[in-house]
């Protein structure tokens, strides 16, 4: 079957909530994915900062292979041995206390606004608490996940969302400080802000955040969904802040493709819940914690932390040419092997014609090129993709 006809079969059968790139992929090796046509492409989005492995790890195949003919599913009635692994190196890895495993990181999201407003409840008895999140953020999009998501446009056709949100200016602790009232129970935040343009929180700010929250006994949440996993040269990017929050949400790399996302939080907090308060069918099943335990132990292997703090100083200067040399190109912001550069145009046509020389990219917003590749390239692998951006940016601008 030819690649059009592929194309033309999803879109015929799919609901269309995707604008999907004409092209179908087939197979991946490394840090390459290929099409139905063999055409190769250097990936710079893992699947959206997703497979921080690269494609086709032999040893992380493995794992779910001999996973598949042990134990797929079973319920969370029971203990299986893959949860019981995978639990202690989230918590051992995240610093916190315990957590629960979900099957995305928008239900992380759900379940750590649920945790919050159990704590207060249980302080309290009240239902009335409010939760400050940020503008420019992104979390999701169920409703919960929507109703702390900065941003109208993905929001409005689905009001009314969840009551008792206020949003406040990322990086102004001011802005933070006139929302909060006795009813505020939680701020939610991503210590770099992904879809809204590749904004680090600066130190002041998190550390402004927490000392507030503790005074005030709020909970402090990070969404650490697409910042997290070594992306930013720590296992979580709180980590490079010694910020720690009381309540964090993983996903993407924490199953390096399979379907699985998390909350873990201190014990207090995590206290709260109680045998009915939450549940899920398929979260943290055995396939999906036999990837997460093999995850861990591949990062540790193949030292993916310090390898993304050795070469995110490569790739750095290397996107910082392009901020000299263009005066389309603004800005470069980011952190480890995650990282935006800022245009004065939108990028559409950029990414369209990068994807026609055989490199992957994605955007953050409408102006912003984001780079969140697997975290095992080298510089080999961004000496490639700049020279491919080099020619995409000078036939586009």
């Amino acid at each position: 079957m030819k690649q059009q006809e592929y194309i033309q079969i999803t879109e015929e059968n799919l609901i269309h909530t995707y604008n999907r790139y004409p092209i179908v992929l087939e197979s991946g090796e490394g840090v390459y994915l290929y099409d139905v046509n063999g055409k190769k492409y250097l990936d710079f989005g893992a699947g959206i900062a997703v497979f921080a492995l690269g494609y086709n790890n032999r040893t992380y195949n493995d794992a779910i292979k001999n996973q598949v003919d042990h134990l797929i599913h079973t319920s969370n009635l029971y203990y299986h041995t893959p949860l019981a692994e995978a639990a202690q190196k989230v918590v051992k890895a995240s610093q916190m206390d315990q957590v629960f495993f979900t099957n995305s990181g928008t239900e992380a999201i759900e379940g750590a606004i649920k945790l919050a407003k159990k704590y207060a409840y249980q302080k309290d008895n009240q239902t009335d608490h409010e939760i400050i999140a940020m503008q420019h953020s992104f979390h999701g999009r169920s409703l919960g996940a929507l109703s702390v998501t900065g941003n109208i446009k993905y929001q409005e056709p689905f009001k009314p969302l969840i009551g008792g949100v206020k949003f406040a200016e990322f990086n102004q602790l001011e802005s933070v400080l006139e929302q909060i009232t006795d009813k505020t129970c939680a701020i939610i935040l991503e210590p770099i802000q992904g879809e809204g343009g590749i904004y680090p929180a600066t130190l002041e700010f998190l550390q402004g955040l927490r000392e507030v929250c503790d005074k005030k006994d709020i909970l402090l949440i990070f969404d650490e969904i697409q910042c997290g996993m070594g992306r930013t040269g720590s296992m979580f990017a709180w980590q490079q802040y010694g910020v720690k929050p009381d309540i964090m949400t993983m996903a993407k790399a924490l199953g390096c493709g399979i379907p699985v996302g998390a909350f873990a939080a201190i014990k207090r907090v995590a206290d709260s819940f109680v045998p009915g308060d939450h549940g899920t069918t398929y979260g943290g099943n055995p396939l999906a914690c036999a990837a997460v335990s093999k995850v861990f132990d591949l990062f540790e292997e193949l030292h993916l932390v310090e390898h993304v703090k050795e070469n995110s100083d490569y790739l750095e200067a290397g996107l910082d040419m392009f901020v000299r040399k263009y005066d389309q190109v603004k800005a470069r912001r980011g952190k480890g092997f995650m990282q935006g550069l800022e245009l004065t145009i939108p990028v559409g046509n950029i990414i369209l014609k990068a994807l026609d020389l055989g490199l992957i990219l994605i955007s953050a917003g409408s102006n912003v090129i984001r780079f969140v590749p697997p975290l095992v390239i080298t510089k080999e692998d961004i000496d490639e993709m700049l020279s491919i951006l080099e020619k995409t940016i000078q036939s586009v601008l």
